[in-house]
């Protein structure tokens, strides 16, 4: 495979330039990535609608990964409640390294071959399940060796990496390749990789939890009422479906605890 990933940034000598041509370089590189994500929407379409059709039976959405992708997976499961008002079990982050490497780096975490399986089974993870390995190598060992194994386990496996055909896409059902290209900073992936994987996972949790029918119109009904910010935004959503006042969409939405079932209590009576 080409890692692309690991290849010459286009710029040279930017220890040698001023603060606003690194920012216009960085600028410039980021602006491709929208572009590679497009190229890659068959994948995603077919990952979502994977993962969707097996969470509509009962199934839930594991994510591994380490380093910078395993934070953005994390990130990723840790907003679906909130948001989408689903279990905390729902979308599971699992990092290499565990917890501690959220903010602090473990040595050779991504090198373990035997504890991707080990941490997706403290989790009872099983054939209903899907599991998505994100690596900007695609050759990360933890995540190959997670996907390889829940692969003969039965459980659907999908990927968002940003090299092509490298053994973690091997190792997919619905592999996902965002290719874009050298970064600013030679390899460091947490930059335009890791732009491109965030992109992928909006667009995939978001595409899934409207599938699962956590979204009405274009609003979050079912999201958790965790702060003032939220609540005002739900009592301003009831206002709206119902034609209400702010009074009677305030008394509903605290009653009932969502959107969604304030306005249905309201239709129900």
């Amino acid at each position: 495979m080409i890692r692309v990933t690991e290849q010459e940034s286009r710029y040279n000598d930017i220890d040698k330039m001023s603060v606003l041509d690194i920012l216009k370089g960085i600028n410039e590189e980021d602006k491709t990535v929208p572009l590679a994500v497009e190229k890659s929407l068959p994948q995603i379409e077919k990952l979502a609608t994977a993962v969707a059709e097996r969470m509509q039976n009962g199934g839930r959405l594991f994510y591994i990964g380490a380093g910078t992708s395993g934070r953005l997976g994390v990130v990723d499961a840790s907003e679906c409640p909130p948001t989408f008002g689903v279990p905390f079990d729902f979308v599971v982050g699992i990092i290499a390294g565990g917890d501690t490497a959220i903010r602090k780096a473990v040595e050779n975490a991504e090198d373990d071959v035997e504890q991707a399986w080990k941490d997706l089974q403290e989790y009872q993870i099983n054939e209903k399940d899907s599991l998505i390995g994100l690596a900007a190598s695609g050759t990360t060992p933890y995540v190959v060796a997670g996907l390889n194994t829940a692969r003969e386990h039965g459980i659907l496996t999908g990927c968002i990496v940003c090299n092509e055909g490298g053994p973690i896409a091997a190792a997919c059902d619905y592999p996902v390749e965002v290719v874009v290209g050298p970064e600013f900073l030679t390899g460091s992936t947490r930059m335009k990789s890791g732009t491109a994987q965030k992109l992928v996972l909006n667009m995939l949790s978001t595409t899934v939890m409207i599938r699962l029918g956590k979204v009405k119109g274009n609003k979050m009904v079912d999201m958790q009422l965790t702060n003032h910010k939220l609540v005002d935004r739900g009592i301003q959503m009831v206002m709206d479906e119902l034609n209400t006042s702010h009074a009677i969409a305030e008394d509903l939405l605290l009653r009932y605890g969502s959107v969604r079932k304030a306005v249905e209590a309201s239709h129900s009576k």
